[in-house]
């Protein structure tokens, strides 16, 4: 019929367009992701109702706010006993169950550096976990505090030295990096472009503990004794922050010249950062100071490290990280030198450098974000990766440092003939460890005065 041979003809022509149409849509239109791909994933395991809602603004508003706040006092909590274990050595060396025990003087003062150490040094291994399974990040937390808790009451109870070094050394340390962890890895996720300044306030937190820890426990331990003082801890916040998905990451931060540099000052300072924390209260009790007196050197050092991370945090969002670690770096060696090693022989001198060091010594971890933004390239699992690395290089220091300060401790300096100088306190006993510590710092400024000069060469050559 003519009809239909009209409709046939037109509906063919129609087909054909249609074709032609759907041909080059799919051209430009790209499939819906496969089932496997890690983008779907990631959409199956976010709840339907959360996938519209828009996510909390970073550097601002009070979700980052709040949560800055609750990881402050975090950090203050965790490190409080890592950051004032001197004035526990202090007791224990007085203490005949444990200072007539083999070899107490060269093992006591391991607690606190594994205590500390196993912390920054278990970092890269916490991190590959929770970049796998970061919505196990809240319970890590909550498992953490348990083992704090439960470490520091078996501490109280420990009546062998080695019963102290497992439990207020490696079994608190695994439970506190396991409350550290996740909240380093939150910061990068709620602070971007103030993330120097939160890094700072963040890390301020590590030392505030360590500011009215040491003033404290003197009279508990006097009145009480180091068993019972042991069994105060306080409840650690919950963290309400959800977790991010899990996503491929680039490494090209390991070809690059500047993170070698870095780790390599980053470790030569842990080697010298941590010694005065652990010796200063024994150093000032050699100077016949009373036991508070004897604390107060590390209380103010503490105190003054939460000025100097605020302050070098918020500077490293405006200068450049080389020029604020020389300036650091320097003076942390000056300092030692001059107030420690000439002004230690009276305790106005200890308490002036404590106060000193921890100014311009103290501050250093708030530098890192500085060093981080450039390798990471805004990507902030990279940056939460290339924290763990520094924390362990700078844990690795600090584990090393104590076998090191023990061997210069061990032998007094020959030839020594002042008598009012930290050189000769205790028969010279801490000389060679006040040299070792500011001898550390000015090799970690020359190498940093190097990498400095490097950049601004390479700098203006790609200019």
């Amino acid at each position: 019929m003519p009809g239909s041979s009209s409709e046939s003809s037109a509906y063919g022509a129609q087909s054909s367009v249609a074709t032609t149409d759907d041909i080059e849509l799919a051209i430009h239109l790209p499939l819906p992701p496969s089932l496997s791909t890690p983008a779907a994933s990631s959409l199956r395991s976010v709840p339907h109702e959360e996938r519209g809602r828009a996510l909390r603004p970073v550097d601002k508003g009070f979700g980052a706010w709040s949560f800055l706040a609750a990881a402050f006092i975090v950090q203050t909590v965790v490190w409080a006993f890592p950051n004032t274990y001197g004035v526990f050595l202090s007791a224990y060396l007085n203490d005949s169950r444990f200072v007539s025990q083999p070899h107490a003087h060269s093992i006591l003062p391991l607690v606190g550096t594994l205590s500390s150490g196993i912390i920054y040094c278990s970092s890269p291994f916490w991190d590959a976990i929770l970049r796998r399974y970061p919505r196990q990040r809240r319970p890590a937390m909550w498992l953490g505090a348990f083992m704090c808790f439960a470490s520091l009451l078996g501490a109280s109870y420990a009546t062998t030295i080695i019963g102290l070094v497992t439990l207020q050394g490696v079994i608190y340390a695994l439970g506190a990096s396991l409350i550290w962890q996740p909240a380093l890895s939150y910061l990068s996720e709620w602070f971007v472009e103030r993330r120097g300044m939160a890094n700072g306030a963040m890390f301020a937190g590590t030392a505030l503990g360590g500011l009215f820890l040491p003033l404290i426990l003197p009279p508990l331990i006097t009145s009480y004794g180091s068993a019972v003082t042991l069994r105060y801890l306080p409840r650690l916040p919950e963290s309400r922050v959800q977790g991010p998905s899990r996503r491929e990451e680039s490494q090209a931060w390991m070809k690059d010249w500047r993170f070698w540099a870095l780790l390599l000052i980053n470790t030569l300072q842990g080697l010298a950062y941590f010694v005065p924390l652990v010796y200063l209260p024994t150093f000032t009790s050699s100077l016949n100071s009373s036991t508070l007196v004897s604390a107060l050197p590390i209380a103010l050092l503490n105190g003054a490290a939460v000025f100097g991370r605020v302050g070098l945090g918020v500077l490293s969002d405006k200068f450049s990280p080389w020029l604020l670690a020389i300036y650091a770096l320097l003076l942390s060696s000056i300092s030692t030198f001059m107030l420690w090693g000439f002004g230690g022989g009276a305790t106005a001198g200890v308490i002036v450098f404590g106060s000193a060091y921890g100014l311009v010594a103290g501050g250093w971890t708030s530098l890192w974000n500085g060093f981080v933004k450039p390798l990471s390239k805004g990507d902030r699992t990279n940056a939460t990766t290339l924290y763990s690395i520094l924390l362990f290089s700078r844990g690795l220091g600090n584990v090393i440092s104590t076998p090191i300060s023990n061997a210069l401790a061990a032998e007094p300096v020959p030839g020594t003939l002042r008598v009012h100088t930290g050189f000769d306190v205790d028969g010279g006993r801490y000389g060679s460890m006040i040299l070792y510590v500011g001898s550390c710092f000015a090799a970690a400024s020359v190498l940093t005065t190097a990498g400095f000069v490097c950049e601004r060469i390479m700098a203006k050559r790609s200019s």
